[in-house]
């Protein structure tokens, strides 16, 4: 259907209202993954070496005692599934949510949403969280991330979830996000699975170590410390994916809107063309009747 010169030069405009929008969203969350990015890449060290510190602890026959290394022997699955509150971000929710509905399946799972994204898409589907958490905000705190680790703790150790993972969106690089599931609990260490060159025993891991008051003092305080940390990075791995994704998706409409008004102010440029053609026919036609 061919468009009047009026309504091609009020879709040029708002086309080119749409790419000025789209192009600051796109640099608005540059801004933020830059952030993001620094927030993620300084918090990644300390989970690693608390991991370690975790995993020569575990290694102690004393820790096989404590509740967040045993197994669950009663209760649901849990799944913690973090997306974001907003869309307009390409892809990035549905890979999670995707990826959180195949490891589910149809199991009887106790859920955990982390953004409105996920709340809804799941309550579209006729599951009900047992726990529902929005509005975190652009800059997700420790605050937050510790609340939202006690009430995981709480549910594991109550036996109303036997384990407990974590699906969310890994930060790889600004163009690459990869959805991921981790188990948070029962918490386990590939440290506290190694053996050192001492023949075997657990307790050379301990070697070297001094700890006050004991090790198993320690490891009951770290415990519930490292499953904050694993939480607030997840959380912290989400929010620096969705910044990538989001500048990308806008990126990518920002490029596209610019070549859409190319292919409208061609369109244009033709219709003007052909009635300023038309006009001097009829101009030459009428004078040519006057002879």
């Amino acid at each position: 259907m061919l468009l009047s010169d009026l309504e091609l030069r009020r879709r040029i405009k708002a086309v080119r209202n749409i790419e000025q929008v789209t192009k600051a969203m796109e640099l608005v969350a540059a801004a933020k993954l830059r952030r993001a990015q620094e927030r993620v890449l300084a918090a990644r060290p300390y989970a690693a070496r608390l991991e370690e510190v975790l995993g020569r602890l575990a290694s102690s026959p004393e820790a096989q005692g404590e509740e967040l290394l045993r197994p669950g022997q009663s209760g649901r699955p849990g799944y913690v599934v973090i997306s974001a509150d907003r869309g307009l971000c390409g892809s990035y929710n549905i890979n999670v949510l995707r990826k959180a509905a195949t490891e589910m399946g149809k199991r009887d799972v106790a859920l955990v949403t982390v953004g409105r994204k996920g709340r809804d898409f799941f309550r579209r589907r006729g599951v009900k969280p047992i726990l529902e958490v929005v509005g975190l905000g652009e800059d997700p705190d420790l605050a937050a991330a510790r609340s939202l680790a006690a009430a995981l703790r709480g549910y594991f150790q109550s036996g109303q979830m036997s384990e407990v993972f974590l699906v969310y969106t890994e930060f790889v690089s600004a163009l690459r996000q990869q959805p991921v599931v981790v188990r948070l609990l029962p918490l386990t260490s590939p440290q506290s699975q190694k053996t050192s060159g001492t023949g075997g025993d657990p307790r050379a891991e301990l070697l070297g170590y001094i700890y006050e008051p004991s090790s198993q003092e320690v490891l009951k305080a770290l415990l519930p410390r490292f499953v904050d940390v694993l939480v607030f990075r997840a959380l912290l791995e989400a929010k620096a994916s969705e910044h990538g994704a989001r500048m990308r998706a806008m990126g990518s409409a920002t490029e596209n809107a610019g070549e859409l008004i190319h292919e409208l102010t061609l369109e244009h440029n033709r219709a003007r063309q052909a009635g300023i053609t038309r006009e001097i026919s009829e101009i030459v036609g009428g004078a040519e009747a006057l002879k």
